[in-house]
């Protein structure tokens, strides 16, 4: 079985961090799972569109965009122990040191970095919140860059690639645990409002019976690593429809 995963970190990282919960996996349902990272968001919607990968860890945004071009749905979501919850906020960051940028409107003229257009946090809600507030970031901002990796935007504001990014809440506390980034070398300017976590979907073609043991994995896993969510405290059901809020975001962007 293959398990495709959104590179929302590096993907050695990524492949690091899951290793625990993919051992897990494969032990739960006697089979080899095998992980693999695309290279982008694009990639593992792809992946899955084209039959290559059985189940995958997507952003919800990235979901949604899956949803629509191939046979997917969504069946688990992860509470994480940072968050506690099934959801996690979109933040837009900016050096300490700036004292001239405080809110949205002092990004004028300044270097901005989202993650990806297929992004949750790193692109469709603050895209939103960027709207909202009248910037159109092409004119508004200097330069706009897509690093491809919430850990990228964080790595851009901290040496002084851009002057501001998007990051997940999550993954910006996971760099501060592990010292990439210091508490006092960057301020939050912006924060959403709580985005559905990220699912775990499966291919809707899978037997029925192999889907349901694929799902019975899943909840039975309890206080496991995985990738970006870091630590796991459990599964919980989720469906097609919790996802709705996020449809309701694009189609304002």
């Amino acid at each position: 079985m293959k398990m495709a995963l959104i590179p929302s970190e590096d993907s050695r990282a990524m492949l690091k961090q899951s290793k625990v919960l993919i051992e897990t996996l494969s032990k739960k349902l006697g089979v080899n799972v095998e992980g693999y990272v695309a290279t982008d968001y694009n990639g593992v919607i792809e992946a899955l569109r084209a039959g290559h990968v059985d189940i995958a860890y997507l952003g919800p945004f990235s979901y949604v965009k899956a949803s629509e071009v191939a046979d997917v749905e969504a069946f688990v979501v992860a509470e994480t122990a940072k968050a506690g919850d099934v959801a996690y906020h979109s933040q837009i960051i900016a050096p300490a040191s700036a004292t001239e940028i405080q809110t949205l409107a002092d990004l004028k003229g300044k270097n901005f970095a989202f993650v990806s257009p297929t992004s949750t946090s790193g692109y469709l809600f603050p895209s939103v919140a960027l709207k909202k507030a009248n910037i159109e970031p092409r004119e508004y901002f200097a330069n706009v860059v897509y690093t491809g990796a919430h850990d990228a935007n964080i790595l851009a504001v901290k040496n002084g690639r851009v002057d501001a990014a998007t990051v997940a809440d999550r993954i910006l506390n996971a760099a501060v645990e592990k010292g990439i980034i210091g508490k006092n070398d960057y301020k939050v300017i912006w924060r959403s409002e709580a985005i559905p976590e990220s699912p775990m979907v499966w291919r809707k073609a899978l037997p029925e019976q192999d889907k349901q043991k694929i799902k019975q994995a899943f909840l039975s896993i309890e206080s496991v690593q995985f990738g970006d969510q870091g630590i796991v405290n459990r599964y919980v059901e989720t469906n097609d429809a919790a996802y709705n809020p996020v449809r309701e975001a694009a189609k304002y962007k």
